[in-house]
């Protein structure tokens, strides 16, 4: 390639270049400016509620397990062979009030128990003449006593002596020994018979019929399935709201239904570690069963001239918001009582306009504007139609 020809290459390359930088700074002086955006101070729109200072009733959640109320394990006191009954002795078997329970083979035991009696008619049949003698006066109760002697009954007492000497007379011929050893006889008869002492279910069995039943071994367990008691705890800090015979609505997760119960029972410990006191709750009903888990809502006392408001609008659970002349206030408050949704506090005036939905960013000293379109809340309108209602 020449020279003359390399210079017009160069030559021309410039030429583009200079021509391209000219069209895009044309181009740019062309296109107008991005206008600055300019921030604004726009105010947010708030919603609005007046308190109201009432009479707050409060309720205190609880939960916890339930147990029986009425809850025994069955011991034999006797020995022998156990017999079948009415009822079969099994987990889950039903027992009305007095119905036998346990039945175990008392014949050895009640032979015995009439061979004693025999032997004591025959001492006293062996008294009266001597007694006709010495103490004519006591010899017919005594006759009257002996003619009614039936050794297939319960022994009855004997008469009672005129004096001391017919007493030491009796006691000589050894009758009072029999007579007591008679009665400890019948007492222990009446053990391998066992009734059920409350209505309920068995909840353990661990013998059948036929048997041999040991002195001291455990047969089962019997369960009234009626009454039951659900064992609670509850801060201390909030004991002083409940008491003895307040009512209490009790729900359970898994089945449908509610059961009503009241609080029967408050310790007088409490936890170390949890400082916490247990409570304790009767409750009767059907579809009850031991080792369920409950929740429910203790009717507590009242709080008086306070209001109630949503859990979310309390700021570090110690101050609200309040609106005054348009501008966020964060007024501290006195908490009387703090539940899983709500607050009750107390220290501001009835009319004090309080903001009803929590906004973020909020802060002391905001600009806001009320919603003019909405209308005011009430801050304890759920109080307010209790008090009516009870009213009405």
């Amino acid at each position: 390639m020449s020279i003359q020809a390399r210079r017009i290459g160069i030559f021309a390359g410039l030429v583009i270049l200079l021509g391209s930088f000219a069209a895009a700074r044309f181009l740019s002086q062309q296109k107008e400016p991005p206008q600055r955006q300019v921030a604004g101070n726009k105010m947010k729109t708030v919603d609005t509620m007046q308190l109201r200072n009432v009479d707050v009733p409060t309720k205190l959640q609880v939960q916890g397990e339930l147990k029986a109320y009425d809850k025994i394990d069955i011991f034999s006191e006797v020995s022998g062979t156990l017999q079948s009954a009415s009822r079969p002795f099994k987990v889950g078997t039903y027992f009305p009030k007095n119905a036998v329970l346990i039945k175990v083979d008392q014949e050895e035991t009640k032979l015995s128990l009439l061979s004693q009696k025999s032997d004591l008619l025959n001492a006293i049949t062996q008294l009266m003449p001597d007694l006709k003698i010495d103490y004519p006066e006591s010899f017919e109760q005594w006759k009257a006593y002996l003619d009614a002697f039936e050794v297939e009954a319960a022994i009855q007492p004997f008469p009672e002596p005129l004096n001391d000497q017919e007493k030491y007379f009796i006691a000589s011929r050894n009758l009072y020994s029999q007579y007591y050893n008679i009665k400890s006889a019948e007492e222990r008869l009446d053990k391998y018979t066992l009734h059920a002492p409350f209505s309920g279910v068995i909840t353990s069995a661990s013998i059948n019929p036929g048997a041999v039943v040991r002195v001291g071994q455990k047969l089962g367990e019997l369960m009234n399935s009626y009454n039951y008691e659900l064992e609670a705890t509850v801060a201390l800090r909030d004991l002083k709201y409940i008491a003895v015979g307040n009512p209490v609505e009790l729900y359970s997760e898994d089945i449908e239904g509610s059961w009503k119960g009241r609080i029967k029972r408050i310790s007088n410990q409490v936890d170390q570690g949890t400082q916490t006191v247990r409570v304790f709750i009767t409750v009767q009903g059907k579809g009850l069963r031991e080792n369920m888990y409950l929740r429910g809502d203790v009717t507590a006392s009242t709080v008086r001239n306070a209001f109630e408001l949503p859990r979310n609008l309390l700021m570090d659970q110690q101050a609200v918001f309040v609106v005054r002349d348009s501008f966020l206030r964060l007024e501290e408050v006195q908490v009387v009582k703090i539940t899983d949704e709500a607050a009750i506090i107390k220290g501001l005036p009835d009319g004090t306009p309080l903001l009803a939905q929590p906004i973020p960013d909020a802060f002391d000293g905001m600009k806001v504007k009320i919603n003019k379109n909405k209308p005011v809340q009430s801050s304890n309108a759920a109080a307010e139609q209790d008090q009516l209602g009870s009213a009405q």
